[in-house]
């Protein structure tokens, strides 16, 4: 267990991402600049951002959760940042999950995934270790999800149909940020999307908020959606029953 890698946070009970409670491990360093994102200071990679971390030294703390995350049928999550871009970590870190029972479970956009041998050769491995993909599909039409993200999402939806070769289970996320990822069309778009998927688990549809702004002005980065509301609970309920008619 001598892998190092930068994380930004760890959150020893976590409610959210995933089922039970989870531990849960913000890595460092992200791809895509989303205009929502409520942890910009996860964005930087490399050496001097965040805090290093070794697998043996999350391990021990893990094991001082683990009577918890057995009781509620926890785990450990690992998000980000994008955690894809530390899989060799990530593979070493699952690996002693395993050997203890612990639940796994990766909270990816999918922003750094390519079918390039040496990174699907070291994916395959992490996958087979993997219980759970919580998958963030942010835009399905890709101008708008340039606009909003900085990035393409073709690598994104090739990531998921990656997964649904792997047949692994997936909760699919998608943050609902009126005027911009609310669309009927483009809803239905993703709806259509999810349908070709046989892995998808659960859809959740989250709304968006506010909390994030305060870190962005800490950065001194000008927060491009301050003037947007968070969606009404009708709202939400409305885009949530769509998606859901996708999920077999």
């Amino acid at each position: 267990m001598k892998l190092k890698t930068h994380i930004h946070s760890v959150e020893s009970c976590g409610t959210v991402d995933g089922p039970g409670l989870r531990y849960v491990i913000f890595t460092q360093g992200c791809l895509l600049r989303c205009q929502f994102c409520h942890n910009p200071d996860t964005w930087a990679f490399g050496k001097g951002e965040g805090m290093e971390v070794s697998v043996s030294s999350l391990m021990k703390d893990i094991k001082d959760y683990l009577p918890f995350l057995q009781a509620s049928n926890g785990g450990v999550t690992v998000s980000g940042g994008e955690p894809l871009l530390h899989v060799d970590f990530l593979i070493e870190l699952f690996t002693e999950c395993k050997k203890l029972g612990i639940h796994t479970a990766i909270d990816s956009s999918g922003g750094c995934f390519t079918r390039k041998d040496r990174f699907i050769q070291s994916l395959d491995t992490l996958i087979e270790l993997t219980d759970l993909v919580l998958l963030d599909l942010k835009q399905i039409n890709d101008q708008k999800h340039r606009a909003l993200t900085s990035i393409s999402n073709k690598h994104i939806l090739d990531f998921a149909r990656y997964l649904n070769e792997k047949q692994v289970p997936i909760w699919v996320r998608h943050v609902l940020i009126p005027d911009i990822t609310d669309q009927e069309a483009d809803l239905r778009g993703l709806a259509d999307f999810i349908h070709t998927l046989s892995n998808v688990r659960k859809v959740e549809v989250l709304p968006y908020h506010r909390l994030g702004v305060y870190k962005w002005e800490a950065l001194g980065l000008d927060y491009p959606l301050k003037d947007v509301s968070t969606p009404t609970d009708d709202k939400v309920k409305w885009a949530q029953n769509i998606l859901n008619e996708a999920v077999v």
